[in-house]
């Protein structure tokens, strides 16, 4: 039998056509922000949206499996935030070793997401308002631990090396790239092979795509949703990891608004809000797109308010390129 060619119709609906497109407005925007300033292409800059991708690509990692799902994950930010506490807590003010305390920040993440997931998945409560009401209690519970006040490593100046630090530019002298860049390529690897080679992976597909089909399967959906949202929570933590150690503080006051910058990534990328379809290196893409975004109109001198109108105009034709996709 033969297989049906490719059409420019079927190809525009691929998955694959998706993340070419994103990568595709990824190189149009770097030609252009390199053509429109000499500043945007030097190396210090490059290293500069690296860096600006690296915690807003490590949140946008946990939230695409819980988008492909179908659902949101609106608690990212301030999981982040008091993941970031938790890890000042720990090492600053109980004086832990440094793994102890980022494994105990990372831990707080996860507890968060998986509470999120068992009011969603026991409780029944729509993953809105569920992610909702962990984005409030998680903020507050930042503010309360830490006093209103932040908490710095000062004390443990090696904490600061984990993200600002270079391993890369001591193997290659002069190629400074910070390990926070590593750290999210390095998740990444493992959220994909999570995603495209684990029975994780396959259920999260299935979910998004079919849940009550897949509830008359036989799978434990209850269990598999809880699952995709403590990873959601595992990332969160990771990233408020990165973020204190890039600060080299944790600032309670800090995460609200990185939820929006996490999602957008995750859309821009290709992922379906609708559910089903998605991939980690089309949320890679994504994450790039809005750090080049935001660094040339800064560099362009475009006011802030400015970059968050453009930012929301990408976000709104993204979502409408996937409803036509689904249409035709």
């Amino acid at each position: 039998m033969k297989s049906e060619p490719k059409t420019a119709k079927t190809l525009f609906r691929s998955d694959a056509m998706q993340r070419i497109m994103a990568f595709g407005a990824l190189i149009v925007l770097s030609i252009g922000f390199s053509l429109a300033s000499p500043y945007f292409r030097t190396f210090d800059n490059f290293v500069g949206i690296l860096l600006a991708t690296a915690v807003n690509g490590v949140l946008a990692l946990g939230v695409t499996f819980v988008i492909i799902t179908g659902g949101i994950d609106l608690s990212v930010g301030t999981v982040m935030t008091f993941s970031a506490v938790m890890t000042g807590v720990f090492v600053t003010n109980m004086h832990l070793p440094i793994p102890i305390g980022i494994l105990g920040g990372i831990l707080a993440g996860s507890t968060a997401g998986l509470v999120n997931g068992l009011m969603i998945s026991r409780m029944k409560i729509p993953p809105f308002i569920a992610t909702l009401g962990m984005l409030y209690a998680t903020k507050g519970l930042s503010l309360v631990i830490s006093g209103l006040k932040p908490i710095y490593f000062n004390d443990t100046p090696i904490f600061r090396e984990i993200a600002m630090g270079s391993v890369l530019g001591r193997v290659i002298p002069g190629f400074e790239v910070p390990n926070a860049v590593l750290i999210m390529f390095g998740a990444a690897i493992i959220a994909n092979f999570i995603l495209a080679r684990t029975i994780l992976g396959r259920y999260t597909f299935a979910l998004g795509s079919n849940e009550e089909a897949t509830r008359l399967s036989g799978v434990n959906v209850a269990v598999w949703k809880t699952a995709v949202y403590l990873l959601s929570g595992l990332f969160a933590g990771l990233a408020g990891v990165l973020m204190a150690a890039r600060l080299n503080s944790a600032q309670p006051a800090l995460g609200a608004g990185y939820e929006l910058d996490a999602i957008a990534a995750v859309v821009i990328g290709g992922t379906s809000l609708s559910g089903g379809e998605g991939s980690i290196l089309g949320t890679i893409i994504g994450a790039f797109i809005i750090s080049t975004l935001t660094n040339g109109l800064r560099i362009l001198s475009v006011p802030q308010e400015w970059q968050m109108v453009v930012t929301g105009a990408i976000v709104v034709l993204a979502v409408f390129l996937d409803i036509l996709r689904r249409r035709r």
